[in-house]
């Protein structure tokens, strides 16, 4: 990802430059050609429909070029694959904590595997930050309240600067980070070292002792819907909307669960708005996620299609 920004940057810098140095030099050279000279009256000069057409057209397929271009990059980089490696990522001030899918914790250093694709799901506790590293090639806005998503191809092991790059206060300057790429053999070596038990597994926990259980069942008697095999698909809104159950809407379920209700339930469920912690919430739908992943017949403690713990 990061060759094909700076490709395009290095075209958009050889073009302006070439623009540039063309314009200036039919500048000198008009101003030298047609300077006023003494007992010589000015000409009128008509203008050129094929000159203006010309210089209509090759500017406006270069700027299309320019867009397809930027275009195909920016929804190659807003779409992760679908095998990346998952790092849920709350920003607040003044550090980036993160949680891997197995487990592990880490704040201000993020490892990965050189190889491997990763996605980070990241929110904000307070305002808004900004995940930037700029050998990646990589600037997303991580805001309060909603998930946002990025995601890189680390190619070489090392150690690589990560900052914050919007303002976020007084010790905005401090906000600052580094991502380990290792090699997958000392990346696996790492990770279980850790001895944590996986994100879904806390948010299975946290499922259970919230009491979500209870109304989130595997048989039709729940007051809430099933939710295995929701994530990712199409949920059917009491007002006639389809939405797609992805993560901000796992987790606006969560905290508003009166903003989307599903068709055919009511809303009773109550809100959790401000009962847990952006790490748990960010437990709760690694746990809903799973849901979706786990073989037929598998399904834990609950069955769900729609979320609302």
């Amino acid at each position: 990802m990061a060759n094909n920004v700076d490709a395009l940057f290095i075209f958009l810098l050889v073009v302006s430059g070439l623009m540039t140095l063309l314009i200036f030099t039919m500048v000198i050279y008009f101003a030298v050609r047609y300077r006023r000279q003494p007992g010589r009256r000015a000409e009128q000069i008509d203008g050129s429909h094929a000159l203006e057409i010309t210089w209509s057209i090759i500017p406006f397929c270069v700027f299309m070029t320019f867009f397809m271009w930027g275009a195909l990059i920016y929804f190659k980089e807003r779409t992760p694959p679908s095998d990346s490696a998952e790092v849920y990522t709350v920003a607040k001030q003044w550090m980036w904590k993160f949680e891997h899918m197995e487990g592990q914790r880490e704040i201000n250093e993020l490892h990965v595997p050189a190889g491997r694709n990763v996605k980070m799901i990241m929110t904000s506790q307070d305002v808004i930050h900004s995940f930037f590293v700029p050998a990646f090639r990589v600037k997303q806005d991580v805001l309060p309240g909603r998930y946002t998503v990025a995601w890189f191809h680390a190619t070489k092991p090392g150690t690589y600067h990560l900052f914050c790059a919007e303002y976020c206060g007084t010790m905005h300057s401090g906000m600052i980070g580094s991502v380990v790429v290792m090699e997958p053999k000392d990346y696996e070596t790492w990770m279980s070292g850790g001895g944590n038990q996986p994100l879904a597994s806390t948010g299975e926990k946290l499922f259970s002792e919230l009491g979500c259980v209870t109304c989130h069942r595997t048989d039709t008697q729940g007051r809430g819907p099933n939710l295995v095999g929701v994530f990712g698909k199409p949920v059917m809104l009491e007002d006639g909307r389809t939405v797609t159950a992805d993560e901000n809407y796992v987790r606006e379920s969560i905290l508003q669960p009166e903003a989307k209700i599903v068709k055919g339930f009511k809303p009773v469920m109550p809100t959790f708005q401000g009962q847990i912690s952006d790490e748990q919430l960010n437990a709760l739908v690694a746990y809903v996620k799973s849901l979706s992943q786990q073989p037929t017949g598998q399904t834990g403690n609950v069955a769900a299609a729609s979320p609302q713990p």
